[in-house]
């Protein structure tokens, strides 16, 4: 299975290669204006966009982890105090702006596609918007959506509402879906140009269902949450880990490598949290994780330590010697070769577990919730007996009628060490981890729900915005 994988990830990494050439556009809605740039290709072709949609939608997989990495608290500052870390209001204008160049980019693709009868490109496009516009739902609640491509001269979008946010989404799949198995299609997929999935449309349609598996597991609050429908996407998306959603990575290293890179050079960042450590160290739950050598390295020390979210590298060496854990390139994620991932067969399979717990299919969900720990063993090369140590110890292997969510929970956090989606599952799960606390210092009285109206908007759309609600206040799918 590594070996497939492998090769996987260099295929990736090959046609990733080729962007270069094609990426000198961007997405031309007019809520974007880049002026009359000769520089800029203003109608590039469906499969010249494709190679700008699978890049975006992959490089703000990464962009949006990294903004919620101390929310959910993998990653922590060295610094006390650090904004990042205590809840103070932080301008992601980037990060949500980013998000939005995709979907133009996508937008495009789609009235093209549309035009031209090309519904393989369609439906990438429709995924992807959709991908792109949960992370901008989950992160701020709320957003332009339903006027944010009209190609008006003066442009200032109105706020979706949450609600229909979620239901648009949900539509975008549910048409990407029935784009990608058209069988009447005018053109087919560059494999060159689409980084994700090589242009295998059984592929994208396994992420569709996948990507809508998640869509509705996280209204598991609400009461018009159905788990077997849950289920049943999940019965049509991944089989292993060989569809795992992916971009590889070109022009250097993988960004969470690069991190680990700039740390050695002194320039500080991407210090795991005391929390994440010690989940895994046997601190907390009083079993090591294998997992936690294929995460990270030992310190000076010959240990494995965490920094506390709030309080700052403890000491007693200076900041620049490695007392406490970093991200390292080490890690079959974070290496300097690693594909970024979307979405993981492991991830799907927690998902499965959850939903089958839910509906009181127990046999299901013990079984799903086992293979999630294997997948996740797989995915960071831990070897077959040391992971299959950890999962016969009887606080993992709880049998079917132990089974809880707090086990699924523990689990999953794991498996979707630094994806935004981990932010998710803690909101839902109302940050529920054994041994999970408050950041020192929390400018907040309870955990972070929700992220602030970035700058941008303020300056550029103020007429629309809605009031900013405290950060702790829940998103609309994180309250019954």
């Amino acid at each position: 299975m590594i070996m497939n994988i492998t090769a996987k990830k260099l295929t990736k990494s090959i046609a990733a290669g080729l962007l270069s050439s094609v990426l000198v556009f961007q997405g031309c809605g007019d809520y974007f204006d880049v002026g009359n740039n000769p520089n800029l290709v203003t109608e590039p072709s469906l499969n010249s966009l494709m190679a700008s949609v699978t890049h975006r939608a992959g490089m703000n997989a990464y962009r949006y982890g990294n903004a919620v990495a101390n929310y959910v608290q993998y990653i922590a500052s060295p610094s006390q105090g650090s904004s990042s870390d205590i809840y103070e209001i932080t301008n992601l204008s980037t990060t949500w702006s980013q998000a939005y160049y995709g979907m133009s980019d996508a937008h495009d693709m789609i009235v093209g596609a549309e035009e031209s009868g090309a519904d393989l490109h369609a439906g990438i496009g429709k995924l992807l918007t959709a991908y792109q516009l949960s992370l901008v739902a989950d992160s701020w609640g709320t957003a332009p959506y339903t006027e944010a491509f009209n190609k008006v001269e003066t442009f200032s979008p109105v706020y979706d509402s949450p609600e229909q946010l979620y239901a648009s989404i949900g539509q975008l799949i549910d048409e990407a879906i029935a784009a990608l198995n058209s069988t009447d299609a005018t053109m087919p997929l560059d494999p060159a140009l689409d980084v994700i999935h090589g242009g295998d449309v059984g592929a994208w349609i396994k992420t569709a269902y996948g990507l809508k598996a998640r869509h509705l597991n996280k209204i598991s609050k609400k009461s018009s949450y159905d788990p077997q429908a849950v289920l049943t996407a999940l019965d049509n998306a991944y089989m292993s880990a060989n569809d795992d959603m992916t971009m590889g990575v070109f022009s250097g290293n993988n960004p969470w490598a690069q991190i680990a890179l700039d740390n050695l050079g002194a320039l500080l960042g991407g210090w795991l949290s005391t929390n994440l450590v010690n989940h895994l160290n046997g601190e907390t739950y009083g079993v090591i994780d294998p997992r936690v050598g294929k995460i990270t390295d030992l310190t000076v020390n010959n240990d494995y330590v965490g920094t506390p979210n709030g309080g700052g590298n403890q000491g007693p060496l200076a900041n620049t010697v490695h007392d406490q854990c970093y991200i390292s390139t080490n890690c079959p994620l974070t290496s300097e070769v690693s594909p970024i991932y979307i979405m993981t067969y492991a991830e799907l399979k927690f998902v499965e577990a959850e939903a089958a717990l839910r509906a009181g299919l127990r046999s299901r969900a013990y079984v799903a919730y086992l293979a999630g720990i294997q997948a996740t063993m797989n995915l960071l090369e831990v070897a077959s007996g040391d992971a299959q140590n950890y999962i016969e110890e009887p606080s993992v292997s709880v049998g079917e009628l132990g089974l809880t969510l707090n086990h699924i929970f523990k689990e999953k956090y794991v498996a979707t060490y630094l994806n935004f989606e981990a932010w998710n599952d803690a909101r839902r799960h109302d940050y529920g981890y054994q041994g999970f606390q408050m950041p020192e210092g929390a400018v907040l009285p309870t955990f972070i729900r929700r992220i602030a109206i970035p700058a941008t908007e303020i300056v550029n759309n103020s007429a629309n915005i809605p009031e900013q609600e405290s950060l702790d206040t829940p998103l609309w799918w994180d309250m019954p």
